[in-house]
């Protein structure tokens, strides 16, 4: 029995010792050198913790074979990762070590003097000094015959409705069985090489992490800039001869947008994973109209039910105007569609709120029992002992095949005009079914009780003008009050639309 995600990455070191495990730039890592210098990391941050266990040690580099051998040597070490984003702002940074108080923060010199303006100069440890250290491998291998699949693996920072992040704790179970269940059911192969354009610090990111270790992958790390440069990133995806990508939407939309595909082929990937937000439909066909062999999968999962708990394998047409289902539930995972009653909802057709249950749950947020309580609770369904479910917020129904269907946030969810509206149905009618826009976002002003819609196009087009379009589809209560064009809508770090900068930007010009 696997008990902890090192035990596959023993295995791989041991049967793939010379195979290249990471491409960092113009630096490349083979299996062994990996595993040697994580090691390492883990043999000090083990002496230096006092045998520590269990315990949160954070990473404050950028993603590079450094951060990687960061994580795994925490790991080593019987401890759990957090990764830091070095362009977040120190304050919330700080806001983050304050909650989670980590042992140590692991960093270099280049970043030593920002952390130090927020903690403990002697808890700061730099990656190079403790990869030289020698490593005492066989107690480190000892000590972890003491972890176990349920210990933390990792924890993942997100956002948080009162400006304090949350920091979602995920344990090797819930890695193991997603990762060989993506293995398995998607048929992954070994000699898989993947274009890895996550941040560091998203679930994503430490889902590749596994792949590598548990199947010996060989991952690609993407420049994060080209995430703004189409061009360079397809032309580097196929310069590498990348064979899988594991994205957001946004980043696909533009280069549909701008038919790059026509002109940078990439005959290479053959595996096309997309996640994290709704991936319009007459752009993702015109990717697949492109990539004809390529295997596609629209994937959905919060944070809290550890990268993805849906999967759908596009094996059918798909409409421009029918949204991409989100399928089915992954391996040991149960997907609960409840009603606002708590009742369970089995039909075709009727929205409820996507509940999960399973080894995948997280297992909880850290330091932070309260709202680890609101969302992670006692299933309604089962009086007869204690089962916990994730509420996920998210509003599901069941379409005529029996795929589970993603319509949109309970709390996107608005009252105007006396109606309650679902921003997400705005945004496909316009987006999918009209194609007016080349992308776009709707935003409830609550204190002008507006709907305003900023969109994404070439060109500034007139409110009447869309207005007209819009009202052959939706009703009027239901049709934007204002449109503001921009000619490049603002990303946050995933390359998603940075929904809070433009609901801000409307309270700003109030």
């Amino acid at each position: 029995m696997i008990k902890n995600i090192l035990e596959y990455f023993e295995n791989t070191v041991k049967i793939k010792s010379n195979k290249i495990a990471v491409v960092d730039g113009d630096r490349k890592i083979v299996f062994a050198e990996l595993a040697g210098k994580a090691r390492s990391v883990g043999s000090a941050v083990f002496n230096k913790s006092g045998k520590a266990k269990k315990k949160p040690i954070a990473v404050f580099l950028p993603k590079s074979i450094e951060s990687i051998i960061a994580d795994i040597g925490i790991v080593y070490s019987g401890n759990a990762y957090m990764n830091l984003d070095i362009k977040t702002p120190l304050e919330r940074i700080s806001n983050i070590l304050k909650l989670v108080e980590p042992l140590f923060i692991i960093t270099d010199t280049k970043y030593k003097n920002m952390i130090l303006q927020i903690f403990d100069a002697e808890k700061i440890l730099d990656i190079n000094d403790l990869i030289v250290e020698k490593a005492e491998h066989q107690i480190l291998l000892e000590h972890l015959e003491t972890v176990i699949d349920t210990d933390p693996l990792c924890l993942i920072n997100t956002s948080g409705s009162t400006g304090t992040p949350k920091s979602v704790v995920l344990n090797h179970r819930s890695f193991i069985d997603y990762t060989t269940w993506a293995i398995e059911k998607i048929n992954l192969s070994e000699d898989e090489i993947f274009g890895s354009l996550a941040p560091i610090v998203f679930d994503h990111s430490s889902y590749e992490l596994c792949l590598m270790m548990v199947h010996s992958c060989t991952m690609v790390i993407i420049p994060e800039t080209y995430t703004i440069f189409p061009v360079k990133l397809l032309q580097y995806v196929a310069d590498m001869n990348i064979t899988y990508i594991f994205w957001v939407p946004t980043i696909m939309v533009n280069i549909a947008n701008m038919d790059l595909l026509s002109k940078i082929p990439i005959p290479n990937v053959k595996m096309v994973w997309f996640a994290g937000e709704v991936f319009p439909t007459r752009q993702f066909n015109y990717w697949r109209n492109h990539l004809p062999n390529a295997i596609f999968v629209n994937l959905y999962g919060p944070t809290e039910v550890t990268v993805d708990c849906a999967y759908y394998i596009v094996d059918r047409e798909i409409f421009d105007n029918e949204p991409i289902p989100i399928g089915y539930p992954c391996r040991n995972t149960d997907i609960i569609i409840l009603s606002t009653n708590n009742t369970l909802i089995t039909e075709p057709n009727i929205e409820g709120e996507l509940c999960v249950r399973g080894s995948s749950l997280a297992m909880g947020y850290y330091n932070n029992p309260e709202k680890t309580a609101a969302v992670f609770v006692q299933n309604p369904l089962n009086t007869a002992y204690p089962e916990l479910i994730y509420r996920t917020g998210d509003i599901v129904f069941i379409n005529e095949f029996g795929e589970l269907v993603y319509k949109g946030r309970n709390d996107s969810l608005i009252k105007h005009m006396g109606k309650r509206i679902e921003l997400g149905e705005i945004e496909h009618i316009i987006l999918n079914t009209l194609h007016l826009l080349k992308n776009g976002c709707a935003i409830y002003d609550t204190i002008k009780k507006e709907i305003v819609f900023f969109y994404e196009a070439d060109s500034k087009y007139s409110a009447a003008e869309l207005r007209k379009a819009i009202s052959k589809m939706l009703p009027n209560y239901m049709i934007p009050t204002k449109f503001i064009w921009m000619k490049i809508l603002p990303r946050n770090t995933n390359g998603k639309i940075d929904r809070l900068k433009l609901k801000e930007s409307i309270v700003d010009n109030v």
